[in-house]
């Protein structure tokens, strides 16, 4: 796992993942040994998200000869491998994965010598009695033992973490924090928070105390257990015998180590407890409890073999043998035979959406066993999907019977018929990173586009980078720099054959401007669209072409331990975009600027800064030298405040402090230090001393406001170094000068600059709340205005000159720019007492980086595609029956709790248009090109309502209120002609139907909704 020999992370691969985990865990998981036993898709699917987690090493055993159904889910393994030991040709195609973890094949016998070398051992598609001695013998040595499988559409994991098993951070969340407002001396002190946000704890956590004034004795205590009050109170016990709360304070949540004790594999099988994984489901794990003891004991008693496929005498058996381990069983539960004959049905069944659910939600087990990070599962959870069956599924025996194919494990559940349908569908699949790997990776497994008529179609106009190996796992560190699509495409083609030239790859962001290439006539031949984005912007716009076009959508998303999936189906459910996430909360500009009181705001205001000094006004410059008539044009709606701000930064870059060597940047460097770090709070406290009240007599310096103290520069602080060094760094970027990292020149330089006293002003406006205007401390008269521009320098005198602006990178780490927001920042945060914050963390808040992990985004994808699966089979074979809304779900998971939440899609809204209704996905169709005159009759003589205003677009093609010449003119042309004739623009040629938007009246003159009108204008 480490990045070299002395055990440091690379944090180049794993910085999303160490966003998730924390840099202990990291750690605790270098030093762990894991076994995996067994080898098929399941424990491949284990192997793979462990080995790019970054465990100490990955053993497998498998000695068992590959054959052909293994390649229904297992993906490291070719037709060509069959008959050759498992385990040893996954190997070294899973080291491939993670330079770092070592990936070898144990040799000998399961040995409890050779258990108890591991620190996890995890065991998959081996008989039960060999489970159990594995599982003794692990409790025994204290290895944690962890048991799963899947069958069909059926699967359970289990784990067995010993005693005294603890967990050192049960929800992997940011401890809460707020600033306190008052604090009751009671035997039930009664803590009150500011009422700006809400504190957020629950009862039974704990907190501590810092910054509390009369109070003291609760600065830096012991945590105190809290109970909540209310949303902005809560209660920490006995206060009584502490001095008198006077002012301020900060409570801080404290993460409490949790102990969990776990029994035994073979005492939880006769006394299980479950974790639900789908409330709607309440009565199944017990009846799937038995009903997989009665699968081995079937396969116990018939030599290892599993109930065939759809064979009723072997479902029978099971049946009966599942009674007899009930009759026999302290828990008796009421079992339907229905369930345990599909189960039994399913018994050889092996489908790569399950395995990768299963493969993520246990390797993130595996992860918790190593590190104590996250709440592990204790005891047994079940899990099924029997609604992926296709609508009026009843196939006879002989259409589940294996055929000597890789889809064989699949055909096992669904049936040849329906794997033809597979074979031909036709997916448009967005964005190929870490999500679009794993969804093509299933895809291939499934055989989707596998077939004469089938055709996936990828689009990502990204490259790879070496932060995305760690959880992009079909991509190699040979990779980097290469476009994630073709690469994808190329590597899952090799998984599975079938789809070699089955997979057209594009390079180009979907928008208004890649129209031409996704056009009617692509949508048209598609079957739907499978979403894998990182941003809204995009997942809106696909989400309003799938309505348009009609298509369904399969959306998803992770952040971290979380994820959810979405299913958009047509007239079906809502779209998308139908329900939105609360806007982000904006921090306010006075707090940036003035009055930060925690260590986002200062970030914030450094990553502001950063585009202050090395992006904008560099971009000012280049515009100024590059374009005629620049002061005209640019500020032509800008008011005096901002082209004096702007003007003066452009002079000053050109000529009052242009730099002539890296002297001169660390000139400037220490000048913006000064001001900004010293001089900016002098004026604030110049305007508002420490002790100033306000016009109501309460103190202006009251929480949440923090008082400033200014920083004197010290050459001998690394802090006011690391801003000097990267602040003339950036500026000698600015100008194509070369910069230096040598530490004791730049203090030499820095310590060596004279700057003026500084001299508060009188008459400075400085913002307070909100509702007051940003720019009114800024000079705005007219006099000065016309000065600067006469002031200003001649481009001509400038001719071939261009800065260069620094656009934000986060991810390099020798550019200087994270280096500077960090220092930035912490020097902030030094000016108002704000605990300051490491570069790690600075860099993911101001590059809003998304903690990833492929645990994760295994299981969501898994959840996705079983969603897939509805989709292809959701309606029956005579076309009479269609699946119903309550088959499908939405998805939300939490690995680190964990949880499980699933709902029934929402329905699409209905709005009443005369004696019918219509949703977001109907529209009104014409299928030829029609004049605006017949579109006003139609909709008069069809749908009694008068057309009041049309649109297409921004454009309005018609109003009622238009003067009479304007309408003769307009309403003969057909809709293409009033396009082009307002737009001055053909429609353009790839367009085949230009949608209208309408308002209309009924004959009582009300305004009425209608859908959007489509217009066919190619026919």
């Amino acid at each position: 796992m480490s990045g070299n020999t002395s055990g440091d992370i690379d944090e180049s691969l794993y910085s999303r993942q160490l966003y998730v985990l924390g840099a202990d865990a990291m750690k605790k998981m270098s030093a762990s040994n894991v076994l995996i036993v067994g080898l098929k898709g399941l424990g491949c699917e284990v192997a793979k998200n462990i080995v790019l987690a970054g465990v100490k090493s990955v053993t497998l055993y498998d000695p068992s000869p590959v054959v052909i159904s293994d390649l229904s889910t297992q993906f490291f393994l070719h037709q060509e491998d069959v008959g050759k030991p498992r385990a040893q040709v996954s190997a070294p195609r899973l080291a491939e994965l993670n330079q770092y973890v070592p990936v070898s094949v144990l040799d000998t016998e399961l040995t409890p010598e050779a258990i108890a070398a591991f620190k996890c051992v995890v065991v998959t598609d081996i008989p039960q009695q060999q489970k159990l001695e594995i599982s003794e013998t692990a409790h025994q040595n204290n290895v944690y033992f962890i048991s799963t499988e899947t069958r069909g559409l059926f699967g359970y994991t289990f784990n067995d973490f010993g005693k005294d098993f603890v967990v050192v951070d049960p929800t992997g969340e940011e401890p809460l924090s707020g600033m306190v407002a008052n604090i009751e001396q009671a035997e039930e002190g009664v803590v009150m928070c500011l009422d700006e946000t809400r504190h957020g704890l629950e009862d039974g956590q704990f907190v501590t105390f810092s910054e509390v004034q009369g109070m003291t004795e609760l600065n830096d205590c012991e945590p105190r257990k809290v109970k909540v009050i209310g949303p902005y109170t809560f209660s920490i016990g006995d206060t009584r015998g502490l001095s008198a709360y006077t002012r301020g304070g900060l409570f801080k949540q404290v993460k409490m180590p949790v102990v969990l004790n776990f029994k035994s594999f073979k005492s939880a099988l006769e006394e299980p407890e479950y974790f639900y994984s789908d409330f709607s489901k309440f009565d199944r794990p017990a009846q799937l409890h038995v009903g997989f003891q009665a699968l081995h004991a079937f396969a116990a008693a018939n030599n290892g073999r599993m109930p065939r496929p759809g064979n009723d005498d072997d479902a029978t058996e099971v049946i009966r043998l599942a009674n007899q381990i009930n009759d026999a069983w302290s828990q008796k539960t009421e079992l339907d035979d229905k369930l345990l004959k599909q189960l039994a049905y399913q018994a050889t069944g092996d489908l790569s959406p399950m395995v990768a659910v299963f493969g993520g939600l246990v390797a993130q087990e595996v992860l918790k066993a190593c590190t104590g990070k996250f709440s592990p599962i204790n005891n047994f959870m079940y899990f099924d999907a029997l609604e992926c069956l296709p609508i009026g599924f009843e196939p006879k025996e002989a259409d589940l019977a294996p055929v000597g194919s890789r889809y064989d494990g699949q055909i096992a559940v669904f049936g040849r018929e329906f794997q033809e349908k597979l074979s031909n569908y036709r997916e448009f699949l967005v964005g190929s990173g870490a999500i679009g790997c794993e969804m093509l990776k299933n895809w291939a497994m499934m055989g989707i586009a596998s077939g004469e008529n089938g055709v996936i179609h990828v689009t990502d106009m990204d490259t790879i980078e070496k932060s995305n190996l760690n959880r992009q796992f079909l991509f190699r560190p040979a990779d980097v720099g290469k476009l994630k699509s073709d690469t994808a495409a190329e590597a899952v083609a090799k998984m599975n054959p079938d789809i070699a030239g089955k997979i057209v790859t594009h390079q180009d962001r979907v928008g208004l401007e890649t129209e031409v290439v996704y056009n009617d006539e692509f949508y048209e031949s598609i079957d739907g669209v499978t979403n894998a984005l990182d941003n809204v912007v995009a997942r809106k716009y696909m989400d309003q072409r799938c309505v348009f076009y009609r298509k369904p959508l399969l959306e998803s998303g992770t952040l971290g331990t979380k994820g959810n999936t979405q299913v958009v189906i047509p007239h079906l459910t809502e779209s998308y975009s139908a329900s939105q996430d609360p806007a982000e909360k904006q921090i306010p500009i006075c707090t940036l600027k003035n009055f930060p009181h925690a260590i986002e705001h200062t970030i914030q205001w450094a990553r502001d800064l950063f585009e202050g000094l090395f992006t904008q006004p560099a971009e000012s410059v280049n515009a100024y030298l590059s374009t005629p008539d620049y002061i005209d044009k640019a500020f032509a709606t800008v008011g005096d405040s901002v082209k004096i701000e702007t003007l003066n930064k452009i002079r000053s870059f050109l000529v009052t402090d242009k730099p002539m060597a890296f002297a001169d940047c660390v000139a400037w460097a220490r000048k913006n230090f000064e001001e900004l770090y010293n001089n900016a709070p002098q004026q604030l406290l110049f305007n508002f001393p420490a002790d100033a009240v306000t016009s109501s007599g309460q103190p202006f310096w009251s929480p949440p406001k923090r008082v400033p103290t200014a920083v004197t520069f010290d050459p001998a602080s690394d802090l006011h170094i690391d801003f000097i060094m990267a602040a003339a760094n950036l500026h000698a970027f600015n100008y194509g000068l070369k910069g230096s990292r040598d530490r004791d020149q730049i203090k030499q330089l820095a310590a060596a600059v004279t700057v003026p006293k500084f001299v508060p002003k009188s008459g400075v406006k400085i913002q307070v709340n909100e509702n007051e205007d940003p720019g009114a401390g800024v000079e705005s008269d007219a006099d000065g205005l016309s000065a600067l521009v006469a002031s200003m320098p001649d481009p001509a005198e400038f001719a071939g000159v261009r800065l260069a602006p620094a656009d934000f990178e986060k991810d390099d780490d020798s550019n200087f720019h994270i280096d500077f927001i960090t220092a930035a920042s912490n020097l902030r945060a030094s000016n108002y007492g704000i605990e300051p914050e490491d570069r790690f963390r600075t860099k993911q808040i101001a590059g809003k980086i998304i903690p990833a992990i492929a645990t994760t985004t295994s299981l969501v994808t898994g959840l996705v595609c079983l969603e897939l699966y509805k989709l292809i089979g959701s309606v029956s074979r005579d076309g009479q029956t269609v699946r119903k809304v309550d088959d499908y779900k939405n998805g939300f998971i939490n690995l680190a709790l964990p949880f499980f939440g699933f709902s029934e899609p929402i329905p699409p809204v209905k709005t009443k248009c005369n004696d019918s209704e219509f949703t977001e996905w109907d529209s009104f169709d014409y299928d030829h090109d029609i004049t605006l005159q017949e579109l006003i009759d139609d909709f008069e003589k069809t749908h009694k309502l008068e057309l009041t205003m049309v649109s297409s677009g921004v454009s309005m093609l018609y109003a009622s209120f238009y003067s009479k010449k304007k309408l003769e003119s307009r309403l003969p042309m057909k809709v293409s002609e009033l396009v082009k004739s307002v737009t001055g623009k053909d429609v353009p040629a790839h367009t085949k139907w230009v949608m209208l938007d309408v308002c209309c009246e009924d004959a009582e003159g009300e305004d009425v909704e209608v859908p959007a009108i489509h217009v066919n204008v190619r026919n």
